[in-house]
């Protein structure tokens, strides 16, 4: 299988040619979003951090903000900083220069510049140029082989387990077949499950981890006094059929397939290995979204059955309804219908074909619903308080 997309200078794959606008602190946020919204064929992101964080947390947001920078799906970055912040916006620029040296890389700073209004001049001054220049890029033929591909399914019913996910799961088994890559996320909502996701691990210390981000994810709730229950499942998921978050979880794990799991990995980690690998991540879907993104993936199939609109800044986000009501419904949001499995007009491996085409045809090119309704969701885990 094959798509078109853009080979970078360093040898990477990118399925879209942003010129994304990141602000390195909260403050930074509206000269961003006025940066993007003057130019046409960028996009940003929104984030409250960037100041008064210390230690795992001003870590965490440093290397989600660079790495969504040196992005494959990026073709140049405009870093915004007001210029008195503890993430320093010439630190992030610099990072991302330092890591893709090929990569167009403009810092403005909002103090430096005179305000909002000059700032804001700069900005599209510098992302209008690299716009221009992005558009010169000719897409080539590119193995289906070098995809990441994130799995993500949130406002779950009673039929993601029937529809969806499995479905999502033979689209899974399909990319790795041909030498891709798939992460499953949301550790939240493989508990109960995770035994049998651990059988498919490799080797024993691969299925040790599984345990283990289990083990740590339900300490922490237990650590705060509360109980895992009050948010997994959540109202939604209740109101859908989902009776508990075992049940929930034996649904969810259906997006990854039937591949050997590889390896279990930190939250936004670097990708490095081929096949299915595990990312521990929150159950919220932004939060996991964007920390598959920060770790490479070029785009994320989303499978709902309540409905849900999220979408990233920079990788293309496919939604699969469970249902075809929901299909109907929602028609502006969903880009593909799974419910005919629901109906007996369509089979698990039909539906999980379609989704493998609609994927290579969006990482050629097309757009997903959410790109064209403008979503760009974005938000960082965090680990601690702000000090």
């Amino acid at each position: 299988m094959k798509f078109k997309g853009f080979r970078r200078p360093d040898g990477t794959v990118g399925i879209r040619n942003h010129v994304l606008v990141i602000p390195s602190v909260v403050c930074a946020n509206r000269v961003a979003r006025g940066i993007s919204q003057q130019i046409a064929g960028t996009t940003w992101v929104e984030h409250q951090h960037g100041c008064t964080q210390l230690g795992a947390d001003a870590e965490l947001t440093t290397h989600v903000l660079v790495s969504h920078g040196t992005h494959p799906n990026v073709y140049g970055v405009v870093v915004v900083g007001l210029g008195c912040e503890t993430i320093r916006a010439q630190d992030i620029a610099a990072a991302i220069k330092k890591q893709c040296p090929y990569k167009p890389v403009h810092l403005v700073i909002i103090q430096d510049e005179g305000g909002s209004v000059k700032a804001t001049a700069a900005g599209t001054s510098a992302a209008r140029k690299m716009v221009g220049e992005a558009s010169q890029l000719m897409r080539e033929d590119i193995e289906a082989a070098e995809l990441i591909l994130g799995t993500e399914c949130g406002g779950s019913d009673a039929y993601s387990g029937i529809s969806g996910n499995p479905a999502l799961g033979i689209a899974s088994d399909l990319l790795i077949a041909d030498g891709g890559t798939v992460i499953l996320a949301e550790t939240t909502e493989i508990i109960g499950a995770e035994h049998i996701v651990a059988a498919r691990a490799i080797n024993e210390t691969v299925a040790q981890k599984c345990f283990d981000v289990i083990k740590r994810c339900e300490k922490q709730a237990t650590d705060m006094g509360v109980d895992m229950r009050g948010g997994q499942p959540t109202p939604g998921n209740i109101e859908g059929g989902l009776s508990s978050i075992e049940e929930k979880s034996l649904g969810c794990i259906y997006k990854a397939g039937s591949k050997p799991l590889q390896d279990v990995i930190e939250y936004a980690a670097p990708i490095t290995q081929k096949g299915l690998v595990w990312m521990d991540t929150p159950g919220q879907d932004v939060e996991q979204i964007t920390g598959m993104v920060a770790g490479g993936c070029h785009l994320v199939v989303f499978t709902t059955g309540r409905g849900t609109c999220c979408g990233s800044p920079i990788a293309p986000t496919i939604k699969v309804s469970t249902t075809t009501q929901l299909f109907e419904r929602m028609n502006d949001n969903i880009d593909l219908d799974a419910g005919p499995i629901v109906s007996g007009t369509a089979t698990v491996q039909q539906v999980g074909e379609m989704i493998m085409n609609e994927m290579l045809e969006v990482a050629s090119g097309k757009q997903s619903k959410s790109e064209i309704l403008g979503f760009n969701d974005f938000a960082i885990k965090r680990i601690g308080p702000s000090m």
